[in-house]
């Protein structure tokens, strides 16, 4: 009895994986073990930053926010407070695009947030 050959399918698999790996570095590229356990791993580094760009993202905005409060004559957490109380309902995306790009919508609605507070 010969042994059975499993025909291509191993191959079009390995094919695939080393496809995924190009572009690392060493054995981990062209040595199928190495690189199924690589690749597994580079997709657990993949869904950990997808995680940790939707903090950095929210701290870069607000950054951008206090900086443009503080031009304004407040503090972020005032602000923010005082948009609240005010019945604003505007995320923080929206405030940093505001801050960044339209200075005078922003002041107006500092002023409103502090009128609010009164």
């Amino acid at each position: 009895m010969s042994r059975v050959k499993r025909g291509p399918y191993p191959r079009r698999r390995h094919k695939r994986v080393l496809k995924q790996t190009k572009g690392f570095w060493g054995g981990r590229k062209n040595r199928i073990r190495q690189a199924v356990l690589c690749l597994w791993k580079s997709w657990q580094y993949a869904y950990v930053g997808r995680k940790l760009r939707k903090r950095d993202f929210r701290a870069l905005w607000i950054q951008r926010i206090n900086a443009a409060c503080r031009e304004n004559g407040t503090s972020y957490s005032r602000f923010m407070g005082n948009l609240k109380a005010a019945g604003v309902d505007l995320d923080r995306k929206v405030l940093a695009d505001m801050a960044l790009n339209d200075a005078a919508a922003f002041k107006k609605l500092t002023e409103l947030a502090a009128s609010a507070k009164a």
